[in-house]
């Protein structure tokens, strides 16, 4: 009987955890990284946002930007939304593992990861 509650428990601890591909992405965080690339007055920078869960794309990645200007890159790659918001890609889908970089000339902006979604089936 002892074997039974033991099996039982362990069978619903595991039915609340998460399960499938998105439980491997719980812990990836998609990387937003910032390299001064040219050393003129104003300094010149590459971003680079990374997708870091080997497993599923993520979608609507959005970046704490502060007051970065949409003139300084193209929408599609980063646009700004509001203030301190921006979205990577358009929101589109960036496979696991990919990258978007684009590369802008003015003082550096702080940048990190806002919010994001995974797709995993």
């Amino acid at each position: 009987m002892s074997k039974f509650l033991l099996a039982l428990s362990l069978l619903l601890l595991l039915l609340q955890l998460p399960h499938g591909r998105a439980a491997k992405c719980l812990k990836s965080i998609p990387s937003v990284k910032q390299t001064q690339t040219g050393f003129g007055h104003p300094p010149k920078f590459t971003v680079t946002i990374t997708n870091s869960c080997p497993m599923c794309p993520v979608i609507e990645v959005h970046v704490k930007c502060g007051d970065f200007p949409q003139s300084l890159v193209s929408p599609m790659v980063f646009r700004v939304v509001r203030f301190d918001d921006c979205v990577a890609n358009a929101g589109l889908p960036l496979a696991p593992l990919q990258s978007v970089s684009f590369n802008y000339t003015h003082q550096r902006f702080n940048m990190a990861p806002k919010s994001w979604s995974y797709q995993c089936e």
